[in-house]
């Protein structure tokens, strides 16, 4: 069965994600596609998100509005998954999905890890609540109040350098990510 099933991606309404693959998932146990319709995903990825001085993990969709189908294209598989509420079509020109190619399944990682990834750490995957370029402040160390611009951030490495004007003249210096907040 898997050798002729392909990867799809169906588009949906956005925030719909999980519920189209809740859907798509009982369409299948209800009309006994399991021959045709074999795996339903909305890949995610945890990040550390820093907020507040507080870092959290969150689960976050990889692709917004987008769900995977790995499937057998026949008129009842497409019938079945186009008539789903919230799905607003395939994926490919006109009204004709197109599968991803063997490449694009292997760069996504779909299948190996059913679209979740639980180590952020060794990803880089941390989300802050500023960018290059805006002004922060220094909330904790010896800098501590001091107000600089952003110049890098390294999220690999959990730090961000910032410019910070003292003793007369700039000066860059490394922060652990959580020890800068953002000027509201």
């Amino acid at each position: 069965m898997s050798e002729a099933a392909k990867w799809y991606v169906v588009h949906t309404y956005s925030g719909y994600e999980n519920k189209v693959a809740e859907n798509i998932k009982k369409a299948v146990e209800n009309r006994n596609l399991h021959d045709l319709i074999s795996e339903v995903l909305v890949p995610t990825e945890t990040v550390k998100e820093i907020k507040d001085n507080k870092t959290r993990k969150v689960e976050r969709k990889i692709f917004p509005g987008y769900v995977l189908v790995q499937m057998i294209m026949t008129d009842d598989s497409w019938y079945v998954v186009r008539n789903i509420r919230g799905v607003t079509g395939f994926v490919g020109p006109g009204s004709k999905p197109v599968p991803l190619t063997d490449a694009e399944v292997e760069a996504l990682g779909v299948g190996k890890n059913k679209g979740g990834s639980d180590d952020a750490d060794s990803q880089g995957k941390v989300e802050v609540s500023y960018a290059v370029g805006d002004s922060v402040r220094i909330t904790s160390g010896p800098l501590e109040g001091f107000v600089g611009v952003v110049d890098d951030i390294d999220k690999i490495r959990d730090v961000v350098t910032v410019t910070i004007f003292m003793l007369g003249r700039e000066t860059p210096t490394e922060f652990s990510l959580g020890q800068v907040s953002p000027l509201k």
